[in-house]
């Protein structure tokens, strides 16, 4: 079936204005057709990731702020920064820990709640 239409349009994804013979027609090519899919499949994908990271990290504080005593990671987590600086500030004695062995080290929570009141 043809059609006498020609509708001036301008393309959602490059912007360029171009002649339609629908007037439902959106991108001047399939060329661009395909580009802003694929665009927003991507960003799609990013954002669920993203969701899903936040909500990992969220639920894993929750799990945290159960325990009595945690571990150096967990007190990384907590304290959303490296290994490394927790176990620095424990050498510096800024966070008290107790140490069962090497690489066996545990931290009292009430500490960690303690060093944020003052």
């Amino acid at each position: 079936m043809s059609t006498n239409i020609y509708v001036q349009r301008i393309c959602e994804y490059c912007k360029v204005e171009f002649t339609a013979r629908t007037t439902k027609t959106q991108y001047c090519s399939h060329k661009c057709n395909s580009r802003h899919y694929k665009e927003k499949s991507k960003k799609a994908n990013i954002s669920k990731s993203n969701n899903e990271t936040v909500e990992k990290i969220t639920l894993e504080v929750q799990k945290i702020r159960m325990l009595d005593y945690l571990t150096v990671k967990e007190v990384s987590v907590l304290l959303r920064c490296s290994e490394k600086t927790v176990y620095r500030n424990i050498k510096n004695g800024n966070i008290k820990a107790i140490n069962f062995g090497e690489r066996n080290i545990r931290v009292k929570r009430s500490h960690i709640d303690e060093l944020f009141k003052s």
